[in-house]
């Protein structure tokens, strides 16, 4: 059956491609706005299926994987990709010793136009971060595309003292294990 990832995420391309199955990446094109009211899971798990459907409504034939993800400092400020280097900077030094929660929304759309959902926490404290530290980080690897400006998979592994959840993949942006899940429900053979 025909895969697509509805994404133009790197992130999430490299790691759907761990499981060695072929598949498309097709951008979905959504307005990826927050809802007065929603919670950051329900934002996460809202857009997974927004992009997902979107892509699907386009290729009706096909298996079509969303996800998107949202964070919160101390489960309470909403933290997003902060697109420059001020804004990097301000969400690291908030961010310094404090905990922050990962909402990985996913969805697997299927071609019966059925949807299977789900929402992976991962929870990260970081060490204590002084200036330079963070300036250093900031300017070897430049993470204004990713939500709370530490990318786990890299450099910014460094500045966490502790990662938990039930998928490590998740803080990456596609939590791995919880899809291998949905898609041996929808008949694809893993490994």
């Amino acid at each position: 059956m025909r895969l697509i990832l509805a994404s133009t995420s790197i992130y999430r391309r490299e790691l759907l491609a761990r499981l060695r199955i072929p598949f498309e990446a097709i951008p979905p094109g959504v307005d990826e706005a927050a809802i007065a009211g929603e919670s950051p899971q329900q934002q996460a798990t809202r857009l997974a299926r927004l992009k997902a459907r979107a892509v699907a409504e386009q290729h009706p034939d096909a298996l079509v994987i969303g996800s998107d993800q949202t964070a919160t400092l101390d489960g309470i400020t909403t933290v997003g990709k902060p697109g420059d280097h001020a804004r990097a900077t301000a969400q690291l030094k908030a961010a310094s010793g404090r905990s922050m929660v990962f909402h990985t929304g996913l969805c697997l759309w299927r071609p019966d136009s059925t949807a299977l959902l789900d929402c992976v926490d991962t929870r990260v404290q970081f060490r204590t971060l002084d200036d330079d530290a963070i300036e250093r980080y900031l300017r070897a690897e430049t993470p204004y595309d990713c939500a709370g400006s530490a990318k786990s998979e890299g450099l910014g592994v460094s500045l966490l003292q502790s990662q938990e959840g039930s998928d490590p993949t998740a803080l990456i942006g596609l939590p791995l294990i919880r899809l291998c899940d949905m898609l041996r429900e929808a008949g694809v053979q893993l490994p």
